[in-house]
């Protein structure tokens, strides 16, 4: 607020910035608040001869405009929120939705790990070419992510399963070919919970282009419940399907075993 603006505004008490007043309140620059202009983001000034006038309904807009623009909006839908902002709709609701959405899936905290802590877990006794080449695919697959001097772990508990499975003599690259199978088969069951929600509650969505909060509120509480249903479902229909592969792969190994005790002589 400046009090050149106070007095220019004739004493009403409501501040009014000159446009490098407004890009410095809102945090943008003087050429940024001229396109969003152009693009029909930010109503024209209040003139006062030749001086264009800016009052806090712009510095709000220019506020939110940046908060949308930070989040990936493109300019196209910041201009249907926008509109919806100007009939009232409250675009609160949007960004709660959008929250949902983004907000990750997993409570679990990234870590971290070091280029010689993760050779030394995995590729230990492999040469230097061979090793580097699989820490190149684990970064790949988004296992790890490199980070300046050392690498980001978004998943410690996927490292801890693979580096289970190395310690108990399954070669590292049979580790990384299961991790991107699973990860695909992953990526399909998620596709069709989508798929399935898309077609019975996100079209909802698609009979208003500026839907209200009440359709907004409806399908972020549908995403929030998504989320333990997916575990409720994957849980048991993975845990049977592992009893009957591991009978059925382990059944003959079994029997097998079981005859050699039984042909072996009684002491006596």
């Amino acid at each position: 607020m400046n009090g050149r603006g106070d007095e220019q505004s004739g004493g009403r008490g409501m501040a009014e910035y000159r446009i490098d007043e407004l890009a410095q309140a809102a945090g943008s620059t003087v050429r940024n608040i001229r396109a969003y202009q152009d693009r029909g983001l930010l109503p024209p000034p209040r003139l006062e001869g030749r001086v264009g006038l800016y009052g806090d309904s712009h510095l709000a807009r220019l506020r939110l405009i940046g908060k949308l623009l930070g989040r990936g909006y493109t300019f196209a839908i910041i201009k249907d929120l926008v509109s919806a902002w100007e009939t009232g709709k409250d675009v609160g609701d949007v960004l709660g939705l959008e929250k949902v959405l983004t907000d990750p899936w997993s409570d679990e905290i990234p870590g971290t790990a070091s280029h010689d802590e993760l050779i030394g877990i995995f590729a230990g006794g492999l040469g230097e070419d061979e090793s580097e080449r699989l820490l190149a695919r684990t970064v790949e697959l988004g296992l790890v992510e490199p980070e300046g001097d050392h690498f980001r772990v978004p998943s410690p508990r996927l490292l801890h399963v693979g580096a289970e499975l190395v310690a108990a003599g399954v070669p590292l690259e049979s580790v990384l070919d299961i991790a991107q199978q699973i990860r695909d088969d992953c990526d399909v069951i998620a596709g069709r919970f989508v798929n399935l929600v898309r077609e019975h509650v996100f079209h909802r969505l698609e009979d208003d282009p500026v839907p209200g909060g009440d359709e907004l509120t409806e399908v972020a509480a549908v995403v929030r419940r998504m989320r333990p249903l997916v575990k409720m479902v994957v849980d048991p229909f993975i845990a049977r399907a592992m009893e009957a592969r591991v009978q059925a792969a382990l059944g003959g190994h079994l029997e097998l075993v079981r005859d050699q005790i039984a042909a072996r002589p009684t002491e006596t």
